[in-house]
């Protein structure tokens, strides 16, 4: 027999669920609001930028502000630096990565647990603290002002790794036994069933990884010297410390910095979800 519900708590139910989304609304129009700034400041004609009241949606779009930003920093040069250390660094890292946490999920072998505890314990470690005896070492390779020296040292990874591993451990043993079975071998079965399986939890670990070569500042300004090799954070922060006052072309140029961020997002963001749900299931 179905359950009626009495109209009293339809009501309160209703109400709450209608507070519930009027916050979230207003959670996200404080959290959206400077990113629909910066995109109408970026599109704005440049008399149009500092009117008073300000206008979020500008009367035309203008490619004024783009052509001046290109006019002055190779701005697309830039991006496709960060690209080229994003793609390649986030690839390396997923591969080695991905090894490492299938030999502590799938390999039993003496010590394991006890080496994967002592390398989550590198997380601990500020990245001040290793910063300069990096920098000594990428000195002594003769990687200074290499990109070398921003991808090598970061491959390996101990959330990577963790996260992976976690993963690894949902999926059931008798799949491994089944390939066994059918003649494939360890290195078969990482390649072929394994990997496949994964791709939520890659994909989530690659978007984390992109992210953060991306926006990388620091170890990049450590190490390179030649302006052209810039990644686009080192681009914007040269270009801020000569065009300050410019607050449309700041606008302009910071825009097209997060753009291939948002299309990656978007692009993985289901994989994402699932990824993060799916790789804390079981210790």
């Amino acid at each position: 027999m179905k359950r009626v519900i009495p109209l009293k708590v339809r009501l309160a139910q209703a109400a709450k669920l209608f507070l519930i989304y009027i916050v979230l609304c207003a959670i996200a129009v404080i959290m959206i609001g400077p990113f629909l700034w910066m995109v109408s400041t970026a599109v704005k004609p440049l008399q149009e930028v500092y009117v008073y009241p300000p206008k979020i949606i500008p009367s035309r779009l203008s490619l004024e502000n783009l052509r001046e930003v290109m006019r002055i920093i190779p701005i697309f040069r830039y991006l496709l630096n960060t690209a080229y250390l994003a793609v390649v660094g986030t690839a390396l890292q997923l591969l080695i990565a991905s090894m490492a946490a299938y030999a502590f999920a799938r390999l039993n072998f003496p010590g394991r647990d006890t080496i994967f505890f002592l390398f989550l314990g590198t997380m601990m470690i500020p990245g001040a603290v290793t910063m300069i005896p990096t920098f000594i070492i990428m000195k002594v390779f003769g990687w200074m002002d290499s990109y070398n020296a921003i991808i090598i040292p970061s491959m390996a990874s101990a959330f990577g790794t963790f996260l992976l591993r976690q993963f690894f451990l949902t999926i059931p043993n008798e799949l491994e036994d089944a390939a066994r079975i059918d003649g494939a071998g360890r290195v078969r079965f990482y390649l072929t069933i394994l990997l496949p399986l994964s791709i939520p939890a890659m994909v989530t670990l690659g978007i984390f990884n992109f992210l953060g070569r991306w926006n990388a500042f620091m170890w990049p300004l450590l190490i390179l010297r030649t302006k052209t090799k810039f990644p686009i954070q080192l681009g914007l922060a040269m270009f801020r410390s000569e065009w300050t006052q410019s607050t449309h072309l700041m606008m302009t140029a910071t825009t097209i910095s997060v753009i291939p961020l948002l299309i990656v997002f978007v692009a993985a963001q289901k994989y994402f979800v699932q990824g993060v749900v799916l790789s804390g299931l079981k210790g």
